[in-house]
């Protein structure tokens, strides 16, 4: 019994010392950038809060106003990070977000009318913002297009499935009177509360 006790150690002691590291050669060479790309604006408490503040406004409106959108968004973020790594500039624009986060929970308290072709420019405009201060991610052997088609497919369906959500909830009459409408509107004041509070640590910092 304890000459295989010891046998048995002596054998799990060489396969110890012959064992080499794992390397993960696929997910690192082909798909990694893409889920890095997808992962960043989730690490980013700037970018979380614009999206859903947007997706929201987006799905209170309507879904006619919430069409355009869809393919904008995602096609600005693209804008953005191809540009900002073009010129070689990026910018984290914590005051410029938090300025947009402000504008976006006041127009969802005020439950404000917006032209479908106002909301896509702004939507449009911000992504390109947003997609920028992304770009800061992408390192000297970082694939580009697999960054920003992550970073493109997470705006994309972090704002269809939160402007969706939003026009589920609302319903489809969307009477500004019901509870449900209202509930919105008050989510709204606390995402422009919340835009001060982060433009006010901006300054600070």
């Amino acid at each position: 019994m304890m000459r295989r006790s010891r046998q048995a150690g002596v054998g799990a002691l060489f396969l110890l010392l012959s064992a080499t590291s794992a390397k993960a050669h696929i997910i690192g060479a082909r798909l990694g950038d893409f889920y890095a790309g997808a992962a960043h604006p989730l690490t980013d408490l700037k970018d979380v809060t614009l999206w859903v503040a947007l997706g929201m406004l987006a799905g209170s409106l309507g879904a006619k106003q919430t069409r355009p959108l869809l393919l904008l968004f995602p096609f600005g973020l693209a804008i953005g990070v191809t540009s900002a790594t073009a010129l070689n500039v990026t910018s984290e624009g914590a005051l410029l977000a938090a300025g947009a986060l402000v504008l976006l929970g006041a127009l969802l308290a005020s439950a404000a009318p917006i032209p479908a072709a106002a909301l896509g420019g702004f939507a449009l405009v911000l992504a390109a913002m947003r997609g920028a201060a992304n770009a800061a991610a992408i390192g000297p052997e970082t694939n580009r297009l697999l960054f920003v088609a992550g970073l493109s497919v997470a705006g994309y369906v972090i704002v269809t499935l939160v402007s969706a959500a939003t026009l589920a909830f609302r319903g489809e009459n969307g009477d500004a009177r019901a509870w449900r409408s209202v509930a919105i509107r008050a989510l709204g004041s606390w995402l422009a509360a919340l835009g001060l509070m982060m433009g006010g640590l901006a300054l600070a910092s």
